[in-house]
């Protein structure tokens, strides 16, 4: 979907940055009760991408709006192709109020926000928080929210839940058989010849979305190299995919597709029904974020009790420690600059941001909220569980990389294109470095492509 969402607003007058927040026409008066001016009796339409999490989630979300302004008449809808569907509207200039731009029907957001198609949400941050006193939204944010969600300085994304990625497997099946998850790498290759052994294939991935497998090796790379490592990617510096810790990485990486680790077909399936083999005991360890407990909920096995784990140190001279691990906010939602209503997109969000729609949000999709504390006293499911003892145990350790968000088309086509190539084993390290960076190069040397930095 690359393609047509970048183009989706060329030549279109969507209003450019010193417009795009000037939506003073659709606002009432600003207190302290009401820190945007939203106006009592404007109708708010909201968009919802029906993925992994449903919508019903956001549903009670409206409810929450709708008891501080029950004049407001709310429109919900749910699609799975929001670019296509909502493409037409960001043209002609009447998108919804919010929109969850989510899922592989995604809107380009760094084409969205070049063209001034997103309105600024930093006034949301510096508003109060709905239900924790004496503290701003931003106060109430897990960290590296803001990060994610931010171009070139200005907040115009808001990921409402926090993901962890690593490595899964079952612990019924490590316990049945008496394995331990390995800290190290060596262990790791140790581990997966004894599971080659036992006849279950070590590792399986998304054959048709083999960027889950860009991940790991990322992962493993910031592990060793630090966290420039991933702001180099980012930031598209020359050579930043052929760096000496991508390298070393990536050779380590290539053993399992040498040593055959690798569940035979996994090439030929897709994301669920990679994570199916996996539920059913074909294969012991999967890449994947914290979304996959409730994606697999229908077909995971009583007892199967999956967790997550950080990628194996490479060894001693890690810059990371084992207990490092990637955690982000996901599932991102926009409020275009067009909407109607900016100021009731911007108090939806401040309800979603809640403690009481925050909990909500956890208890009802079993994911994590990316408001700090909203996980407390909540029951979670064993994996979810896992998640929360993963992200503590990184503490200041954690680690991302946003040129994904920058530059969509970079991963979701070209390190995606490579990663199949590699782990098939069809081409080498060296190879699927090279054309990781091909494409990075690419990327930064076209100059319809408006270019962020991470700082």
């Amino acid at each position: 979907m690359a393609t047509p969402a970048a183009g989706l607003l060329t030549g279109c007058a969507m209003g450019g940055d010193d417009d795009s927040g000037d939506d003073s026409a659709g606002r009432g008066e600003k207190t302290a009760e009401n820190p945007f001016g939203v106006k009592a009796d404007a109708p708010l339409e909201v968009v919802i991408f029906n993925g992994g999490y449903g919508e019903e989630y956001a549903k009670a979300h409206e409810a929450m709006y709708s008891e501080k302004y029950p004049n407001a008449k709310i429109t919900h809808s749910s699609t799975q192709e929001i670019s296509k569907t909502l493409q037409p509207r960001f043209v002609d200039g009447s998108p919804p109020d919010v929109v969850n731009n989510s899922g592989a029907g995604q809107i380009d957001p760094g084409a969205l926000v070049s063209q001034g198609a997103l309105a600024d949400l930093g006034e949301l941050l510096d508003a109060p928080s709905l239900d924790v006193p004496g503290k701003k939204v931003r106060e109430t944010l897990l960290p590296g929210v803001v990060e994610v969600g931010s171009y070139d300085g200005r907040f115009h994304v808001l990921n409402i839940s926090y993901t962890a990625y690593g490595i899964w497997y079952s612990t019924k099946l490590f316990a049945d058989r008496g394995w331990e998850y390995p800290r190290t790498w060596d262990d790791h290759i140790a581990l997966c010849r004894t599971i080659k052994a036992a006849g279950i294939a070590p590792w399986t991935y998304a054959g048709k979305h083999p960027r889950y497998m860009s991940w790991p090796v990322i992962s493993t790379a910031v592990k060793l190299g630090g966290l420039d490592v991933a702001k180099n990617i980012d930031n598209l510096e020359p050579n930043a995919w052929t760096s000496d810790a991508m390298r070393t990485a990536a050779d380590a990486w290539h053993q399992i597709v040498k040593d055959q680790f690798i569940l035979p077909g996994t090439p030929g399936l897709d994301h669920v029904q990679s994570q199916t083999e996996w539920c059913r005991g074909k294969a012991a360890l999967i890449s994947c974020g914290s979304w996959i407990e409730n994606e697999q909920k229908a077909v995971t096995p009583a007892g199967f009790d999956m967790a997550i784990a950080p990628t194996p140190s490479l060894g001693a001279g890690d810059k990371l420690p084992f207990e490092a691990i990637r955690g982000t906010a996901g599932e991102p939602f926009i409020v275009p600059a067009k909407a109607k209503n900016v100021a009731g997109g911007l108090e939806y969000f401040r309800t979603v941001l809640s403690m009481r729609g925050a909990k909500d949000f956890t208890q009802k999709v079993s994911a994590l909220s990316v408001v700090a504390g909203a996980a407390e006293g909540a029951t979670l499911p064993p994996g979810l569980t896992t998640v929360v003892k993963a992200l503590d145990a990184s503490g200041a350790n954690g680690f991302n990389w946003v040129y994904n968000n920058y530059y969509r088309k970079l991963e979701r086509e070209l390190v995606d294109a490579a990663c199949g190539e590699f782990f098939s084993g069809r081409i080498g390290p060296a190879d699927f470095l090279a054309q990781c960076q091909k494409g990075a190069d690419m990327i930064a040397q076209d100059s319809s492509l408006k270019k962020y930095k991470r700082a």
